[in-house]
């Protein structure tokens, strides 16, 4: 909770504004935040786990 909230400070300094182009920058942040989440579910299914679904 605490790096989450933490996170919200910057949200405004690494996200697209209105209809600015997502920069490559932007781009690999969400391939990676999608490739960690991947890995978290699978860690979580290994334990026994289920990972909620986020849209």
């Amino acid at each position: 909770v605490t790096i989450a909230d933490a996170l919200l400070d910057l949200l405004p300094t690494v996200l697209p504004i209105g209809d600015e182009k997502p920069s490559a920058a932007h781009r690999s942040r969400l391939a990676l935040a999608e490739a960690a989440g991947t890995v978290l579910a699978g860690g979580l299914s290994l334990l026994g786990i289920s990972a909620p679904e986020f849209v």
